[in-house]
């Protein structure tokens, strides 16, 4: 029998805390940027979270493979597709946010299993904020040393409030927006979109552009637990580990389930 992903979680909070305090001390100190083969940046800081999640979370559970942005050997499907649960990894997203300094990145960890995101971690280490779910057991935003303050998705507002990437916006997203009719949006980045939906405070994020699944399976667990979903633009779950590529099909994220936000496509 799987283990319950209730009991992964402590450790693995604790496992991002660690990464989390190794990326403020290349943030606090300064860093250099190199830029890898897709000319995505990197800096000292992924490469010390990964380390750190991918040695916490094989010592935690030594069957479970770690799938990581920064760990490209089991980027194969002939690899992880034999996997019927592993951790994905995002050890720094939205790196252009933490080059920009603006606080907004985060770092991701999601178990999936049957390749459904059964527990989510989202920590934003700059901004002290962490937020968490695990399936069937509720999802919790922290900020700082305050208890843990569990979250639910709301009834979509009027107007809505939309949020949209910071560092990625295209021409495909005004003219959803255009559709959309009276809304408010407010730019983000890294994965704290889905998290705003998540906790009430937005309402739809709205995806036209690439991103990975190390990108969104965290943030979609935490989402999905406070009630609302994250789907293809047709309607269908959005899945993981299912294909012989990393990118994820465009998506809409959402909290209000009973609105019909494919019909916008």
């Amino acid at each position: 029998m799987a283990t319950d992903p209730i009991t992964l979680l402590p450790p693995v909070l604790d496992a991002v805390a660690k990464a989390s305090t190794a990326i403020l001390e290349v943030y606090a100190t300064g860093h250099e940027v190199e830029y890898k083969a897709d000319e995505s940046p990197i800096t000292r800081a992924d490469r010390a979270a990964h380390e750190i999640l991918a040695r916490e979370l094989a010592r935690l559970a030594p069957d479970i493979p770690v799938l990581s942005e920064e760990a490209e050997a089991a980027h194969a499907f002939a690899v992880r597709g034999r996997w019927p649960e592993l951790w994905l990894v995002d050890p720094l997203d939205g790196t252009k946010e933490f080059i920009g300094r603006n606080g907004e990145f985060t770092v991701n960890v999601a178990l999936v299993r049957d390749h459904r995101p059964v527990l989510g971690v989202v920590a934003a280490p700059a901004l002290g904020l962490t937020y968490y779910a695990a399936q069937g057991h509720g999802a919790f935003r922290v900020q700082g040393k305050l208890a843990p303050e569990p979250i639910r998705a709301r009834p979509a507002a009027d107007p809505l409030v939309v949020v949209g990437s910071r560092s990625h916006r295209g021409d495909s997203l005004d003219g959803l927006l255009a559709k959309l009719g009276a809304h408010q949006l407010r730019p983000m980045g890294s994965a704290l979109k889905f998290c705003l939906v998540a906790e009430g405070s937005a309402d739809f994020y709205p995806r036209l552009g690439p991103t990975s699944e190390w990108d969104t399976a965290a943030a979609q667990a935490v989402l999905e637990v406070a009630g609302g979903a994250v789907t293809t633009l047709d309607g269908a779950p959005l899945r993981y580990n299912r294909r012989d590529t990393l990118l994820n099909p465009h998506f809409i994220a959402f909290g209000d389930a009973t609105r019909n936000w494919p019909a916008l496509f």
